[in-house]
């Protein structure tokens, strides 16, 4: 199968996924405003099932974050919950992470960050996957799907790290990649726009 027609396919999975877990509207009944950002917002999902979203509200109550939570946990299609509680950091968020099963029996770990309005990440993420939008080719959209289609299951790489490899640096192989990764640890939350 084509590398396009497996991005296009996740990208459908994990829509479904959104729709039958009812994530939006439920943080909405809380009035979050809820943002996708990541992989799904770029288009450029492949293997790694993950759906990334940032909630945003005027004040974060843990009590909300919880509520919003517990109600996404009644849904028969979530089997595990975690939470981060980085509230007194820089990062200002309640980290969430679920993972879900689909039809098939596949499970997608979704990302909610609960992250207060105003804060230093408030926006920065979409503002990133809008500006990888705004930059990307055919070449380098390939490139980086193709990147990820190799990388092994054990692997645990941020999406971020194949953009800017790709976008900035012109990475095309994953041997150049790896490489590439040798010289770029990452250290903590990537900052970089295209």
């Amino acid at each position: 199968m084509d590398i396009l027609d497996i991005a296009h396919r996740n990208q459908q999975k994990a829509w479904k996924i959104v729709e039958a877990t009812r994530i939006i509207p439920i943080w909405e009944s809380i009035g979050a405003k809820v943002n996708l950002v990541g992989s799904l917002r770029t288009g450029l999902l492949m293997k790694h099932r993950d759906i990334d979203f940032h909630v945003y509200t005027s004040e974060i109550s843990l009590s909300d974050s919880f509520c919003a939570m517990a109600e996404l946990a009644a849904n028969t299609l979530v089997k595990k919950i975690e939470c981060v509680n980085l509230l007194h950091t820089v990062e200002a968020c309640i980290e969430w992470h679920a993972w879900c099963e689909d039809g098939e029996g596949e499970l997608w770990q979704i990302d909610m960050i609960h992250i207060q309005e105003g804060s230093r990440y408030d926006g920065y993420f979409e503002n990133v996957a809008d500006r990888i939008l705004a930059v990307l080719t055919e070449d380098t959209r390939h490139a980086i799907l193709n990147l990820k289609y190799e990388t092994p299951e054990t692997e645990k790489i941020m999406g971020i790290e194949y953009y800017q490899a790709v976008i900035q640096a012109g990475v095309r192989t994953y041997a150049e990649f790896e490489e590439w990764r040798k010289l770029h640890p990452v250290t903590g939350v990537v900052e970089w726009l295209p």
